[in-house]
């Protein structure tokens, strides 16, 4: 890709080790958390990269790396994927200042109910969030909705129960409501969390597809279309 015209070889070399560790650790991963999840959120990230000032190997290494432990699939232990990018990065010998921001990426890019407040902000961590962010709306997002939905056997949809959308972020992580509701506990809310215009152009368009897709669940449901 264009972005890594002006990158060292050994820059290269250290993206394309973690593309391989990445793609070999998450092999038996759930679907929307898999190695395609994280190929789909790198490509994301080069992109919104074309038009901003910011260090393309930490958006690489971080985009890779985001999801190597998530930890919905690890009993909620929040330090395991901080953990596995720290000591393979280092094993790879990146530089220390790369690899303090590649970890404060996978510490803060995950939604959370939207209750995550940190001060650090750098457009790196911008970039990457907002690539994640973007594969979790639209059609993909719908997908893998569904997808982990089944994954953890919920209904489709209850009327009689309400999405809640002033959860905490222990009640966001233990919530077992029906997939329906997790569009207006999240996917519909993150269009207005984007950082760049990039991502923003892309996320309306995806937003909007998610209403129609809504719409027509709702008819289907009720029988009318």
């Amino acid at each position: 890709m264009s972005v890594f015209l002006k990158l060292h070889t050994e820059d290269i070399e250290i993206i394309e080790k973690t593309s391989d560790f990445v793609k070999n650790t998450l092999s038996n991963a759930e679907g929307g958390h898999d190695w395609y999840h994280t190929l789909r959120v790198y490509k994301n990230a080069l992109n919104i990269a074309k038009g901003e000032e910011a260090d393309v190997v930490i958006i690489a290494l971080g985009a890779l790396l985001h999801d190597i432990a998530d930890s919905k699939f690890y009993a909620g232990d929040e330090t395991v994927g901080p953990r596995m990018a720290r000591e393979f990065l280092q094993k790879q010998n990146v530089s220390f200042s790369r690899i303090e921001a590649v970890v404060k990426i996978v510490e803060n890019v995950s939604y959370r109910g939207g209750n995550k407040k940190t001060n650090y902000n750098p457009i790196e961590l911008q970039i990457v969030q907002d690539a994640d962010r973007l594969d979790a709306i639209g059609a993909i997002g719908i997908a893998r909705t569904f997808n982990y939905g089944g994954f953890k056997n919920r209904k489709l949809y209850d009327p009689a129960i309400e999405p809640k959308m002033d959860m905490t972020a222990e009640e966001y992580k233990k919530s077992d409501a029906p997939t329906i509701n997790h569009f207006y506990e999240k996917l519909l809310l993150l269009k207005d969390t984007m950082h760049t215009k990039t991502a923003l152009e892309i996320a309306e368009k995806r937003h909007n597809y998610m209403q129609d897709f809504l719409d027509q669940f709702y008819a289907e449901w009720e029988g009318s279309s």
